[in-house]
């Protein structure tokens, strides 16, 4: 828990730059308790409103023109990372980073921003909510 709140740390440097696109089916994936994802999803909608972080949600409506395939980290022009079940990839090659950034700017062009992001989460936080209330769950 300390070396993850060490990590998220950077999030808070004014200095620093973020752009994330997550999909909502990512937003809803349970591979945590309800409670957990929760507290999880309400710390999105928290990161969502700061100065130096961009969230976008790609929503179940969205048209997309690529297929979100799997998650991956572009840190600059220097490097991407892709993570499978098996190992970790470090892309430094130009054009697999430039192919990255193309496939992220696409996904990124689908995503909504701002309140239309939070209130894909909200709604998700609202639906394990009403799912927790719900006897015999």
């Amino acid at each position: 828990m300390r070396s993850r709140l060490r990590r998220q740390e950077v999030l808070y440097r004014p200095d620093n730059q973020f752009h994330f696109v997550v999909t909502e089916a990512a937003v809803r994936f349970r591979l945590c308790p309800d409670e957990a994802m929760i507290a999880q999803l309400e710390r999105l909608v928290a990161l969502s409103a700061m100065r130096n972080v961009e969230l976008g949600i790609i929503g179940f409506d969205a048209q997309c023109i690529v297929s979100p395939r799997h998650s991956f980290w572009i840190y600059d022009d220097d490097l991407v990372t892709v993570e499978t079940y098996s190992a970790e990839l470090n892309l430094a090659q130009p054009q697999e980073i430039e192919l990255y950034g193309r496939v992220f700017e696409q996904l990124a062009a689908v995503a909504s921003y701002g309140s239309a992001a939070r209130a894909v989460i909200l709604r998700a936080i609202d639906d394990l909510a009403a799912r927790m209330d719900s006897p015999g769950s």
